[in-house]
C-alpha cells in the first residue's frame, strides 16, 4: 500500500492521538491536536486557491507553524518549500521565485525585510503571517494572520500519489546558487522508515530538533518520529548550553546534530545527569572528529553513537552501527535499510575492496532530481547498466564523492571530487590533515583546502578556529602535522 508524508502524522493520530506529537516552548500538540491543525491549514490552502502541485514556502525557524505549514502543504496535495530562517531576504526571493511559490508562510519581521522585493515575486498571491501581520504595502499579495488562515470547514485536498512531488529542499553546490532537490512522497516515507527501523525508534522515543527543517536531516527528526509516533520537541537554541538544558527538563533519548555542534557540545561541562535519558545521537553532514566522539561518548555513556553519511539527493544512504564504532572509526558504515550503495570508478565498473571510486546510490530514496535544472539533473543522476533481471532502466544517484570499501563492505569516505587537494603529483584529502589537527586537541573547528602555488600545482592551507592548545597553537598545529602527515601533506 502507498503512503503519503502527512499519512505519518495522520495515522499516528489514530493510534496515538493522546501521545504528545510537538513540544514548543510552553506549547504542546498531541496528535489528534495535530492531525486537526493539519486539516485546517489544508482547508485555509484549498480554499485559497492552491492548485494541484503548487508550492508553499515556509520560512520560519522551529515552530508548531512551520511543522503545520509543511505537513498541511502535503495534505493539501501541494509542494512544500522549506527555507532557511536565517538567509537574507535576496537569498529568500531566489527560492521564492525559482520554485514558483505561491504562499509564502513566515513572520512579520521577515516579511518587513522581503517586502521592497515582493514586486518581483509575480506568482506569489498570499503571505501567511504566524504574528501580526505588519503594515507594509504588499501591491497585490493578499497578506493573512496563520489563525484566521486556518479554517475548520472541510476542504478536501488534491488527489496524491506517493510518486508525485511533495517537497523542494534547496541545497549549495560547490559553485552557483543554491538547486532545489526534488522529493516525492516515496522518497521521504522510504527514508523515515529506513531511519527509524535501524535507530529502533519507538512512541515513547522523544527527538530534540536543533538542526534547521530547511537541511533534510533536520527535516527527518520529524518523519522519522511521525511514523513511529514519538514526540519531538522544538529547539532555536542560542548557545550550546541550552541543548543540554533540554536534554535533562525534555527527557530527550535521540539527539541529531553535526560537527560544529558536537564539538561546541563537547567543550562543555554536562551537568550531572543531563544525559540519563538520552539513548542515541547520530552524526551526519560531515565526519566527527575521533577525539569529539571519545568525549561525547565521556559525557554520555549509555548513548549509541550513530555514525550516518547522506546527501539530499538521496536522503541517508549509510550507517555505521555502535557496535563497530570502536573497531573503525573512521569508516561511514554500509548502506542503510532499503538502499544499496555503489562504489563506482570512471567507467561505471565497480570498485575492488580498497580502490577509491565515487560512491553511488540506488533505491527508494533517490530523489527525482534539481527543481529547474535539466542539465545539473542529468550530471549527477544517471542510469544503471540493466542487470540482476531488470529491464527498465534504473536512475541512480552520482554522489561527487570519493570512497572506498574495505573487504568487509565497509565504506570509507576520502573526500569530495571537487575538494581533493593535487600538490605535488598527489591527490590529498582535507579530511585527513584535519583529522590530525583534530585529534591533537589544538583547535575546536578546523578546515584545509589547496591554493594555487606555481611549482606544486596546489600548496596545502589549514585555518583551525577556536584555539585549544596553550602556548603557540600555530606551531602545536605544525608539529602535529609533521608528526603524523608525510612531506607531501604538510601545510605550508
Amino acid at each position: 500500500m502507498s503512503e503519503l508524508l502527512q499519512e505519518l502524522a495522520l495515522r499516528a493520530a489514530t493510534t496515538h492521538g493522546d501521545r504528545p506529537a510537538l513540544v514548543d516552548g510552553k506549547r504542546t500538540l498531541d496528535y489528534a491536536a495535530l492531525a486537526q491543525a493539519l486539516d485546517q491549514f489544508r482547508n485555509g490552502l484549498i480554499a485559497g486557491g492552491l492548485a494541484h502541485g503548487e508550492r508553499v514556502a515556509i520560512n520560519l525557524p522551529k515552530t508548531l507553524e512551520a511543522v503545520i505549514g509543511m505537513f498541511g502543504t502535503a495534505h493539501a496535495g501541494g509542494v512544500f518549500v522549506p527555507v532557511n530562517a536565517l538567509l537574507k531576504p535576496a537569498q529568500v526571493q531566489h527560492i521564492l521565485a525559482d520554485s514558483g511559490a505561491r504562499v509564502l508562510v513566515t513572520s512579520a519581521g521577515r516579511l518587513e525585510a522581503l517586502a521592497p522585493l515582493l514586486p518581483s515575486l509575480e506568482q506569489l498571491h498570499t503571505v501567511v503571517v504566524v504574528d501580526t501581520p505588519p503594515t507594509i504595502d504588499s501591491g497585490a499579495v493578499k497578506v493573512i494572520a496563520f489563525d484566521p488562515f486556518c479554517i475548520a470547514e472541510d476542504a478536501p485536498g488534491h488527489r496524491r500519489i506517493d510518486a508525485d512531488i511533495v517537497s523542494i529542499f534547496y541545497t549549495s553546490g560547490s559553485t552557483g546558487r543554491p538547486k532545489g532537490v526534488i522529493l516525492s512522497h516515496a522518497n521521504m516515507v522510504a527514508g523515515a522508515h529506513s531511519v527509524a527501523s535501524y535507530l529502533d525508534n519507538v512512541p515513547q522515543d522523544r527527538l530534540l530538533a536543533v538542526l534547521p527543517f530547511s537541511f533534510d536531516y533536520g527535516f527527518s527528526q520529524l518523519s522519522t518520529a511521525f511514523s513511529v509516533g514519538a514526540c519531538v520537541v522544538l529547539l532555536e537554541y542560542l548557545l550550546p548550553r541550552d541543548v543540554l538544558r533540554k536534554l535533562s527538563s525534555e527527557r530527550i533519548t535521540g539527539l541529531a546534530g553535526v560537527p560544529p555542534l558536537w564539538g561546541q557540545l563537547a567543550a562543555l561541562d554536562w551537568p550531572k545527569g543531563c544525559a540519563g535519558s538520552l539513548r542515541y545521537f547520530t552524526n551526519s553532514g560531515g565526519a566527527m572528529p575521533k577525539a569529539t566522539l571519545r568525549i561525547l561518548r565521556d559525557k554520555a555513556p549509555d548513548a549509541a553513537p550513530f555514525l550516518m553519511y547522506g546527501l539530499t539527493e538521496a536522503f541517508r544512504s549509510t550507517y555505521l552501527p555502535p557496535g563497530e564504532v570502536d573497531r573503525r572509526p573512521e569508516s561511514m558504515g554500509k548502506a542503510i535499510p532499503n538502499a544499496e550503495v555503489l562504489v563506482l570508478d570512471a567507467d561505471g565498473r565497480q570498485c575492488a575492496p580498497g580502490e577509491v571510486g565515487e560512491l553511488v546510490h540506488r533505491g527508494a530514496l533517490v530523489s527525482l532530481g534539481y527543481w529547474n535544472n535539466p542539465e545539473k539533473t542529468a550530471e549527477r543522476f544517471k542510469t544503471l547498466p540493466l542487470e540482476d533481471g531488470r529491464v527498465v532502466p534504473e536512475l541512480a544517484v552520482f554522489s561527487g564523492d570519493s570512497v572506498r570499501m574495505d573487504d568487509e563492505g565497509f565504506l570509507y569516505f576520502v573526500g569530495r571530487r571537487d575538494e581533493m587537494i593535487k600538490t605535488s603529483g598527489y591527490r590529498v584529502s582535507p579530511n585527513e590533515i584535519e583529522e590530525v589537527i583534530y585529534d591533537a586537541g589544538i583547535a575546536e573547528e578546523v578546515v584545509a583546502m589547496g591554493v594555487p602555488h606555481p611549482d606544486l600545482g596546489q600548496a596545502i592551507v589549514v585555518v583551525a578556529a577556536k584555539p585549544l592548545a596553550q602556548g603557540d597553537a600555530h606551531q602545536a598545529l605544525l608539529d602535529a602535522c609533521r608528526g603524523a602527515l608525510a612531506n607531501f601533506m604538510q601545510p605550508r
